[in-house]
């Protein structure tokens, strides 16, 4: 009989994927499923959560949240010697993620997903002691995301996120950052507005960011905006929709298993839309790292 732990943040989504989420459990039970719910609290509950649902013997876990929440069980899979699989289950403002995989929203086929037990490997990211299961960043605008308050997050969706970039632009000045990469296929220290490095090609929603992505094919793919003028930065957004902004000149982009990145400046990362500590840091994949349900 199988044991399934659902790990759920209850700020998420609210009522409807509260709904969401009885209705999954009576089609586990009344499939004879053991079925335990765990909601979250406050930061780490996830994490911690999971690395006790992988001593204690259950089979797999449901993560219910946005890409916060996935952190952090991704964070307990990595820190838990018996690596269980994961059904993310998307109620957060932002799924970049669980949409890339084409995770279902549907209980019905969310529920015969689990039943098929069809689980890939995928990788993780890791900057210094942290994980990330979709992409890490830092410069303009990446503070934004865990800028928003949960409660605005659940009224407004993804818009919140525009929201607080639009409030946050008058109070940033394009200035740029003066920033060290170095790695095996790149090593330059330049000015930049800001870089991403990534797990998959969906980030804040766009979904060919870093088009060339793939969860499982042991790199992180880097993406780097130079130093721009307001007119190469809009053309640059705007050939995001298309997955063209990496032929920009202004662009660099390229595959790396490990790259350190250094700046005397005071600049935050981001893991996952939450806060992740300051640069200097060292991000480098973890291949195979984690285990989720597909369709």
């Amino acid at each position: 009989m199988k044991k399934a732990k659902i790990i759920c943040n209850p700020s998420s989504g609210r009522q409807i994927i509260q709904r969401k989420l009885d209705y999954l459990c009576n089609l586990l039970i009344n499939d004879g499923y053991i079925v335990a719910k765990f909601n979250t609290e406050q930061k780490d509950d996830a994490m911690m959560e999971t690395i006790k649902s992988c001593n204690e013997g259950w089979d797999f876990i449901v993560a219910c949240g946005g890409d916060g929440t996935v952190n952090e069980v991704a964070k307990g899979i990595a820190k838990s010697e018996r690596k269980i699989p994961v059904a993310i289950l998307s109620a957060g403002t932002v799924n970049d993620f669980a949409n890339h995989m084409g995770i279902p929203k549907n209980m019905d086929d969310f529920f015969r997903m689990i039943r098929d037990e069809k689980v890939i490997n995928v990788d993780l990211g890791k900057v210094n002691d942290e994980y990330f299961i979709n992409v890490a960043a830092s410069g303009l605008l990446t503070n934004v995301g865990y800028q928003v308050q949960p409660e605005v997050k659940a009224v407004f969706g993804r818009m919140a996120y525009y929201m607080e970039g639009v409030k946050e632009i008058p109070k940033q000045k394009f200035d740029p950052i003066r920033v060290r990469f170095e790695s095996e296929e790149y090593t330059k220290e330049e000015d930049i507005l800001l870089f991403l490095i990534s797990n998959s090609a969906s980030i804040g929603g766009f979904k060919r960011l870093a088009p060339d992505a793939s969860v499982s094919d042991g790199y992180l793919d880097v993406v780097i905006i130079k130093k721009s003028e307001v007119g190469d930065l809009a053309q640059i957004f705007i050939n995001i929709f298309k997955g063209e902004h990496v032929n920009h000149p202004n662009v660099s982009y390229f595959k790396s298993k490990r790259i350190k990145v250094e700046t005397e400046e005071e600049v935050t990362i981001d893991i996952d839309g939450e806060y992740g500590g300051k640069l200097p840091a060292t991000f480098e994949v973890e291949p195979d790292g984690f285990k989720i349900f597909v369709p």
